[in-house]
């Protein structure tokens, strides 16, 4: 990888157990690319979990690396790109997040420990389009998600689709970035629906 990815949450809130696991798993249906081979697809991704999982991944297995407020694990998820689990004191509290660095760029970490904190230090509550959209796709059940492939119309090879509703209540599968501003608010959990989205990634 000769550009940095750029960090991405891609969940809203504390990740529950059953959600942790699931966002390990979004990208399983993606095509056996470039990206994917590369971890580029991963690299960058970040979300906040529990202390308790936190503590449990550290336990499961030797870490890779540690240091003072952060572990990597020694699985990798492709290439170099590998698990990276901090615990930040943000506003005077501890917080867990669970990552993807590449560690084979050396300054991967630092940035993924400033993009969180600066992230998550915001004085308002709030979400960007992307946000919304890297959400829905995380809690979206695979039967209701997939990668464009040739099942597809030509246009949407490798481009994240969702199952929507059209107003006869038809099925229809939607690029997740053609997604209008009803179609997001309807896939987004009631607690999360009346976030602003005036905030950047």
């Amino acid at each position: 990888m000769t550009s940095h990815p750029e960090t991405r949450k891609i969940f809203e809130g504390v990740a529950s157990r059953h959600e942790f696991y699931a966002m390990m798993t979004r990208h399983a249906q993606a095509p056996f690319d470039e990206a994917r081979h590369s971890g580029r697809l991963y690299a960058g991704e970040w979300f906040e979990i529990s202390e308790a999982d936190h503590d449990r991944m550290f336990n499961i297995l030797a870490p890779l690396l540690m240091r003072a407020d952060h572990f990597a694990m020694r699985e990798f998820q492709a290439a170099r790109v590998t698990s990276v689990f901090f615990s930040l004191k943000i506003d005077d509290q501890f917080r867990w997040f669970h990552s993807y660095c590449d560690l084979g760029d050396s300054g991967a970490i630092n940035r993924m420990r400033s993009a969180i904190v600066e992230r998550q230090s915001r004085p308002v509550r709030a979400m960007s389009r992307v946000e919304k959209l890297d959400h829905i796709w995380s809690i979206t059940a695979p039967d209701f998600r997939a990668y464009g492939d040739q099942r597809f119309v030509q246009g949407f090879a490798g481009q994240r689709l969702v199952l929507v509703f059209s107003a006869t209540q038809a099925k229809v599968w939607k690029r997740l970035d053609d997604l209008d501003d009803d179609e997001v608010a309807a896939k987004l959990p009631v607690q999360i629906r009346h976030l602003s989205d005036a905030v950047a990634a």
